[in-house]
Order: structure tokens, then C-alpha cells, then sequence
């Protein structure tokens, strides 16, 4: 902390005389020592009522440094007429004998229409909060603070506030710790002096893969799937690859029908690291395609739905020579399950089941939606049951049947299904389809009368030629025969 201290002295009087006479004028003369850090003086002077800037000290930088101005030298008639900080910042004291004459500018107290009462000693102190900048860290490496304030005359108390605003020590300038995710944020210098507080911040970056997305991700055949997966915006691949990093990849571990997972993963996606710009290679995709904002650090998997083999843990691993980092999501699939079927007769039994594939855990419920105009418009319930029974179901009740999955009052997510419901045959219908089916049977018993028939004239047809052709092998051939025989044997076949 430099201090630089404006001393007023005294006043003088002057008296000026003019041929006819004696005019008598006070001037208040303002003498400012400047005590600079080398210890030389600089003597300023003004005029009783006029506009005094008192200068800041020639190393003070704005963008460094916290500026406060103090009118006296002892506690506790010392009074701080106001403060600047780094980020622009302004305050002035509230009393009104000064807070109406003094203005500070970037490197100035500025006091209009000085007054008798001004005379004294005004302060000035600069503070400077140095804090080293941590660069990229991975969960496991050292994470190192340090807090000092630099040229301070009197005893200062320092201590660190982490990102969750939770108190680190006492009194201690200087943090060593293992990194974790929990580091991630910013951190707090806070430094004590003399009743007052004041404060600096840093950013700590410990990489993390997206710790503000759920764990459990939900989707159903009717919405849209996505399994996220990001780095933070202001962390560049470059600063990730200057860490080692090896590999990125997606794997997936499916759920099986008795509810645990599969041993072995199948292979997603992986990430080509020495191609400009970074790509994707596919693997195994299921149908899944990646996000297209590869280098604003998206890594999720979309698809337009989910499908019910989709159930299962899905893990973003990034790969470096000492640590790997996994996200792994939990994906649920809703799904809607109709007893006997999807197409149905008014009067029937219907039985609608909404299922994770497992029981719902105690913090998830389900709402039913009937189509508008249903008769189960309003169900009696509440939570709504995850098996629905309806006695008998009528045509009114034909449509979209959705299921929504509920956590609080928060939607995760719904599925829907579509029920086609017939009216039941009345006595007339049946009447009418009693008749179309005589009438068909009817004809079909006419089209076989007529081909019997046809039939029975095409094989008395053959018969005849048949016969024909018998007569002419038993004829004895003679030269005055064959003309006749010749004849009779044509004729018979037309």
C-alpha cells in the first residue's frame, strides 16, 4: 500500500490599495504537501472557493489498483471520503458536508468550492490484491492459491471463500489441495484491515464434463431423445490437448430384461484428434448422430425418438495419460403397453400400463391424458396409478392416450399411444351382413352350377371324337373306300 498525505497549512491575507480607497480582500491560500513513496515534497496551493484536484500517485493504475481518500490522520475523527475499484466502481461518504463538494475521477479527488473547514490532512492509500492464475486443471493435479496484499503498514487478516462460499481456513494466505470438480468456480480473497472488508476473485477451471445435466436422462417412443454430454464454453480444445489427451469416445452398456447391464459395451463413437476440423468416426451408432457444434465443446447423442432397446448407461470418456474422465447417463425409456391390443370394440376391457420397464422409484409419478370427449376424462386418483383398468371402453374414448413421467413438478418426460375403438353390431348390421353373405354364397353357388355345366358339355364334346376316331381304325381300307371313309372321318371332326 502507498500512502501519499496532502497537508493544508495556513492562509494568508492581502490587501490591495486603490487611489481613492483602501480595499480589504481575504484569500485563503491552500498549501498541499505530497509525501511521495521516495519522501520528497511537492507543495500545491489554491484559492479559497475554487474547484482543488488532488492528484493520485504517479504508480497508481486502475485496472491494479483499490484508490481510497481519507481526510485526517487519526482515528477516530479520520474520515474515508470515498473509494474506486478495478472494475470502476465509485463509493463516497454520506456525510452531507462533504459528499456534495468532493467527486473522484480515475486518478483524482476533486473538491468544489474548498472551504475553511477543509484545511487538514487528506489521505490517500492504494491496494493492490495479488493472486496467481491457475491454467487448465484435471481432477487429481495440485491446485495452488495464493493471497497477498503488498506494501500494507498495518497487520491485514486474509482467508479464501471457495465457490460454494464456504469459509477455507483462517487466516491463510496461500491454498495447496488436490483438485477436484468441486474446485471449479470462483474463488474469494477476502482480506480484513482495520474493521474493513475487502475482496478479490479468481476463476479456478478444473475440467468437468457437463456437471449440470442430470445423471438420469428420460425419453419415450413420442419425444425427442438426447444423451448430453459438453465441455465448458470457455475451456478450448487446445487447452484440453495440451493436458495429453489420448482418446474421446461413447460407449454403451444396454439394459437387459432382468434389469441389470451387459458386461461388455459396445462402441459408439470415436473422436479423430489429429484431424482439422475435429470429426467423429461411427462405430455402432443405433441410429444416433452426434450434435453438429463439435468445436463450442457439444458432445451429446440425438435422435428424433427413443425406441425401447435404448434403455441402458451411456459414458462420455475423455482419455489422458494419468486420469480419465467419465459422464455416464442413465437412460429410461417410457413406454405405453395396451392389453389386448390397439384396435377395439366399444364394450370391451382394456387394461393401459406406463413402465419404465420396472418399477417407478418412490420420487417419480405418472398423469394419465384421455382424449378429449372421453368418458375417463377425469380420473379419481391422484397420483394417477401406472396401471390403468378401464371396464368398458366406448367409441368416444378413440384417440391419443398420453402418459407423462412427473419428478416434482417437473415433466421429464411422456409417451403416447393410439387407441381405435369400433362401435359394437347392432341387430339391423347384423341383418345387412347375414344378407351380403347369403347373396355371396348364393353366387358362388350359381358361378359352380354353371362351370358343372361347361364341364359336363366339354367332356361329352371329347366323347364323340373319341368315337370317331374308334370307327375309322376299324374300317378295312380299300381304293374305292377311302373317298367315303375320308368324309365321315372329317366330318365327325367338326
Amino acid at each position: 500500500m502507498q500512502i501519499c498525505s496532502y497537508i493544508f497549512l495556513k492562509y494568508m491575507f492581502f490587501r490591495l490599495v486603490t487611489e481613492m480607497k483602501i480595499l480589504t480582500q481575504s484569500v485563503l491560500v491552500l498549501i498541499a504537501v505530497f509525501i511521495s513513496t521516495s519522501g520528497a515534497d511537492e507543495v500545491v496551493y489554491a484559492q479559497l472557493g475554487e474547484k482543488v484536484f488532488l492528484k493520485s500517485p504517479s504508480s497508481y493504475n486502475a485496472t491494479a489498483h483499490y484508490i481510497y481518500w481519507f481526510f485526517g490522520k487519526q482515528e477516530p475523527s479520520r474520515i474515508q471520503l470515498g473509494w474506486r475499484n478495478i472494475m470502476g466502481g465509485v463509493g463516497k461518504t454520506d456525510d452531507e458536508s462533504w459528499k456534495t463538494k468532493i467527486t473522484l475521477s480515475e486518478n483524482s479527488l476533486i473538491i468544489d468550492g474548498i472551504e475553511e473547514k477543509h484545511f487538514g490532512t487528506y489521505i490517500c492509500e492504494l491496494k493492490s490484491v495479488n493472486m496467481g492464475s491457475p491454467s487448465l486443471l484435471l481432477p487429481g493435479e495440485s491446485l495452488s492459491l495464493d493471497c497477498s496484499v503488498k506494501a500494507s503498514y498495518r497487520m491485514t487478516k486474509i482467508h479464501w471463500l471457495n465457490p460454494s462460499g464456504e469459509s477455507i481456513g483462517s487466516n491463510q494466505k496461500a491454498i495447496i489441495k488436490t483438485a477436484t470438480s468441486k474446485d471449479n468456480g470462483q474463488w474469494t480473497c477476502v482480506v480484513r484491515d482495520n474493521q474493513k472488508e475487502y475482496q478479490a476473485k479468481i476463476s479456478v477451471t478444473v475440467l468437468d464434463l457437463d456437471p449440470a445435466s442430470s445423471l438420469f436422462q428420460y425419453s419415450s417412443k413420442s419425444s425427442h431423445l438426447t444423451i448430453p454430454c459438453s465441455i465448458p464454453l470457455h475451456i478450448s480444445w487446445d487447452q484440453i490437448k495440451a493436458k495429453g489427451l489420448k482418446e474421446v469416445n461413447w460407449q454403451f452398456f444396454p439394459k437387459l430384461p432382468s434389469g441389470g447391464n451387459s458386461d461388455g459395451p459396445q462402441q459408439l463413437f470415436s473422436l479423430y484428434l489429429d484431424q482439422v476440423p475435429l470429426t467423429w468416426k461411427a462405430n455402432r451408432t443405433r441410429g444416433l448422430s452426434t450434435e453438429p457444434d463439435l468445436q463450442k465443446g457439444k458432445l451429446s447423442l440425438v435422435r428424433k425418438q427413443g425406441r425401447e432397446g435404448d434403455r441402458g448407461d451411456y459414458v462420455c470418456s475423455f482419455k489422458f495419460p494419468k486420469v480419465t474422465l467419465n459422464k455416464t447417463v442413465h437412460l429410461e425409456v417410457l413406454q405405453i403397453i395396451s392389453s389386448p391390443g390397439t384396435n377395439l370394440i366399444s364394450g370391451q376391457q382394456v387394461n393401459l400400463t406406463c413402465s419404465l420397464g420396472h418399477p417407478l422409484p418412490s420420487d417419480l409419478q405418472v398423469k394419465w391424458l384421455p382424449p378429449e370427449g372421453s368418458s375417463q376424462l377425469s380420473l379419481q386418483s391422484d397420483p394417477h396409478p401406472v396401471h390403468l383398468s378401464i371396464p368398458e371402453i366406448w367409441t368416444e374414448d378413440s384417440g391419443n392416450w398420453e402418459c407423462s413421467l412427473w419428478q416434482g413438478g417437473r415433466k421429464l418426460t411422456s409417451d403416447v399411444i393410439t387407441l381405435k375403438i369400433e362401435p359394437k353390431l347392432s341387430v339391423w348390421m347384423l341383418v345387412i351382413i347375414c344378407s351380403a353373405a347369403v347373396i355371396v354364397i348364393l353366387l358362388l353357388i350359381v358361378v359352380f352350377f354353371l362351370y358343372r355345366r361347361r364341364q359336363r358339355r366339354m367332356r361329352h364334346l371329347r366323347h364323340r371324337l373319341c368315337q370317331c376316331k374308334r370307327y375309322v381304325h376299324t374300317i378295312s381300307w380299300t381304293d374305292e373306300m377311302v373317298p367315303d371313309i375320308y368324309l365321315q372321318s372329317h366330318s365327325c371332326l367338326h
